[in-house]
């Protein structure tokens, strides 16, 4: 095999909780991460030596900055002097708070174990990962899953049960690192109840889920943004059961039951202009 093709799914946070900041400047975390049928595709392949990158998207760094390198990079120093060649793909919005480059980092690393045939376990690959960035412990894992510590203690949980999932970015990228440097942890007023909402999904309630969805990051991305604001309204309006911003922001998520309002909100979306990136998808 000189080649292999691998599917990098986005991810949403069905609840998000910072309990405390920390000493090294990380925060303390407890949230519920969903995979999407949304997906970035990556092409590996083998070479002599060296990694190269090369994408579909315009403007987006194939340096030793993308965590793509830096994901291939870690493989060769830790397991082998072995070179790749990778081709992106994107779909996923860039600086949208749906993990789009850490979910390509997660990627590298499965697709270059494969490849090479290293047989590295999985629990090995989300040990290495977390060096890279938090969320990359969890894109390895994909699924449902309860994320503690930085993000990196993942406990996997039952699947989202079925629903149709609108996502919506607006015209704006937001920095991670910013939402948390400004993030007032101690002063959060309402947390969600991620504890009942993982009940719920062990008991495969939707109605559950639905009621505990929460994120404190929006505390500090909305007043920045109120277009995500309008877009969580609209899309209660259009038919939503509930909607949230994912991550840091600014995409925004809305659950629906029924297929054809999901469709019906998707088209109005469209033909408004809130959100300049709209996509209907469902769990993964």
């Amino acid at each position: 095999m000189n080649d292999y093709r691998i599917k990098a799914y986005a991810k949403v946070n069905l609840g998000l909780d910072v309990l405390r900041r920390l000493e090294n400047g990380y925060h303390q975390v407890k949230m519920i991460m969903q995979s999407i049928g949304l997906h970035d595709e990556l092409t590996l392949e083998k070479a002599q030596s060296g990694i190269s990158i090369t994408t579909d998207a315009a403007g987006l760094s194939t340096g030793e900055d993308n965590l793509i390198w830096r994901a291939a990079k870690l493989m060769q120093d830790k397991y082998g002097a072995f070179g790749i060649r990778i081709h992106l793909c994107k779909n996923i919005p860039i600086a949208a708070g749906m993990a789009g480059g850490s979910t390509d980092a997660a990627a590298v690393m499965k697709g270059i174990n494969h490849l090479y045939g290293l047989g590295i376990s999985l629990s090995r690959l989300m040990e290495d990962g977390v060096s890279i960035g938090a969320d990359v412990p969890y894109c390895i894992l994909g699924g449902t899953a309860l994320a503690e510590g930085i993000g990196e203690r993942l406990t996997p949980l039952p699947p989202l049960p079925l629903c149709h999932i609108l996502i919506a970015k607006p015209d704006i990228s937001v920095s991670t690192k910013d939402v948390y440097q400004h993030l007032d942890a101690e002063g959060i007023q309402s947390h969600p109840d991620i504890d009942s909402m993982a009940a719920a999904l062990r008991a495969g309630r939707l109605d559950g889920v639905l009621n505990c969805m929460g994120n404190v990051l929006e505390t500090v991305t909305v007043p920045a943004h109120p277009v995500i604001d309008r877009i969580k309204i609209r899309m209660r309006e259009l038919g939503a059961a509930n909607s949230l911003m994912s991550g840091s922001g600014p995409t925004v998520f809305g659950i629906f039951q029924e297929e054809d309002r999901a469709q019906a909100a998707l088209n109005r979306f469209r033909q408004e202009g809130l959100a300049n990136q709209v996509y209907l998808t469902t769990s993964v």
